[in-house]
């Protein structure tokens, strides 16, 4: 039974606990039954806070014992991603520099999640400073692929991801700046969402005006995905690039009929990237789902030329700006990826910012432009199915070399550098059992459509429900 309950959609698990079906003490002991048996494979959650989670729990149980109002998210456990501050509960960002580091203060997204009655259960893996899209770092090793544990699982919110496979926690939180909720929703094959800029306020941080990271939700349905955007959504004065929609928005039922949309679809964006043939044989297949659901279907793709250099460029700034000093003071702390990423942005110069906000302005209204033919876009999520979790990143696509640690993630970043809210969804697997993602790519600001198609292709594949063979991790443990 307590199999049954942890996998049950977080929708499902909120109204057993409003039912009285289930107490949210009992919802916690099962998750924490859970992570005793799978977290040891696939190292997801990395700090783990029982005690205060069950006085948490009980605390939820009287409140509703009493007939008070409780959150939408009321009992739901949930650790958080270990780049989001949480007070009290030590937050690393995956560095030696702040592994003992315990902050005053929760980020907002942390914040408005607990307000929403969410469990805290503690935090999940990231890479080194949230750099890169395989999750590993130096103070807690490698997170494992809940399909093959000898395969990564993305990242950098790769513990989130990981951990609602595997079914230790209902919902979860993330970020993403250059697939960082898509790249890991793909390959643990659940849902995640890279909200439109503004759309999930951010606090605090020293680039408030930045739009190319944003914080948001991830779920095993895109349903639940929702669910938890219409708690992080809403405006707040902290940020000053806050949309003003309320998240209630996002709160009712996602309407499932897609006859006459006109969608566009991509395998290799237009010829931009290389994409494994796995990988694009399983997007393919996805087409005729679409033209059976009633949409109009043709092959077609923006013209992302600049985007390389804005992403580039802006991430080149960012780094420097966030983690020189670090790398002045202790560079034997920062892993030789961050130290170059630190480097390209000392070579820029101003006109290099310059032009780069120039080429950003001009790949904005091509896109805007290309949305008026079209309402949504498919392409893959990554070009590459789940690799070796030993490396680092894939050197190789389709017999075309990967020259650093962001090559590969392409086929999510020009979408980021458009500014466009973009979703994963399960896809379907390789041969080999490894899931694949399909990234349903949105006009500006329309989250909610995003939302709503993600809805009816899910409902029309279930590739989302075929879960990890978690009699084979829990044997992978005792082996």
């Amino acid at each position: 039974m307590t199999e049954e309950l942890c996998l049950l959609s977080a929708l499902e698990q909120a109204a057993a606990l409003r039912r009285g079906d289930v107490s949210a003490r009992e919802l916690l002991r099962a998750h924490l039954d859970r992570i005793e048996r799978l977290n040891p494979v696939v190292n997801a959650i990395v700090t783990l806070v029982p005690d205060r989670a069950m006085a948490e729990a009980r605390a939820a149980d009287e409140r509703l014992a009493r007939g008070e109002e409780v959150g939408p998210l009321h009992g739901l456990p949930m650790a958080h991603k270990d780049t989001h501050l949480t007070a009290g509960i030590r937050t690393t960002f995956g560095s030696p520099a702040l592994a003992e580091h315990v902050p005053d203060d929760d980020d907002l997204v942390v914040e408005r999640l607990r307000a929403a009655g969410a469990i805290t259960l503690g935090k999940t893996n990231v890479p080194e400073f949230g750099a890169g899209s395989h999750t590993f770092n130096p103070v807690f090793g490698a997170t494992r692929n809940p399909y093959d544990p000898t395969r990564s699982a993305g990242g950098s919110s790769g513990g989130a991801a990981a951990a609602l496979a595997c079914g230790l926690q209902s919902l979860a939180d993330g970020s993403d700046m250059g697939g960082s909720l898509r790249n890991p929703a793909a390959f643990c094959n659940v849902v995640g969402l890279r909200p439109s800029p503004g759309r999930v306020p951010s606090w605090p941080g020293e680039a408030a005006w930045s739009t190319m990271t944003v914080q948001g939700p991830m779920g095993r349905t895109v349903a639940d995905t929702a669910l938890a955007l219409s708690v992080l959504a809403g405006p707040d004065d902290r940020s000053p690039i806050a949309l003003s929609e309320p998240g209630s928005s996002f709160a009712g039922p996602l309407s499932s009929d897609l006859t006459g949309l006109r969608v566009a679809w991509s395998p290799d964006l237009g010829g931009a990237v290389p994409v494994d043939p796995e990988v694009r044989e399983a997007v393919a297949a996805q087409v005729p789902v679409f033209e059976r659901l009633g949409c109009l279907v043709a092959e077609d793709c923006p013209d992302f030329a600049g985007a390389e250099e804005v992403f580039r460029t802006l991430r080149a700034w960012q780094f420097e700006r966030a983690l020189g000093g670090l790398v002045d003071r202790s560079p034997e702390l920062v892993k030789p990826a961050l130290r170059w990423n630190v480097a390209c942005g000392r070579r820029l110069s101003g006109p290099d910012v310059g032009r780069a906000e120039a080429l950003h302005t001009a790949l904005y209204h091509r896109v805007r432009e290309f949305f008026a033919r079209y309402d949504v876009l498919l392409l893959p999520v990554s070009q590459v199915a789940p690799f070796d979790a030993s490396a680092e990143y894939p050197t190789e696509i389709d017999g075309v070399a990967q020259e650093t640690y962001l090559d590969w993630m392409r086929s999510c970043y020009f979408v980021s550098a458009a500014g466009n809210p973009a979703l994963s969804v399960p896809a379907g697997f390789t041969a080999g059992g490894l899931p694949v993602g399909l990234q349903i790519v949105g006009r500006h600001r329309a989250d909610l459509q995003v939302l709503r198609v993600g809805h009816a292709y899910e409902r029309a594949t279930g590739h989302g429900a075929r879960r990890p063979a978690f009699a084979a991790l829990t044997r992978a443990q005792t082996d």
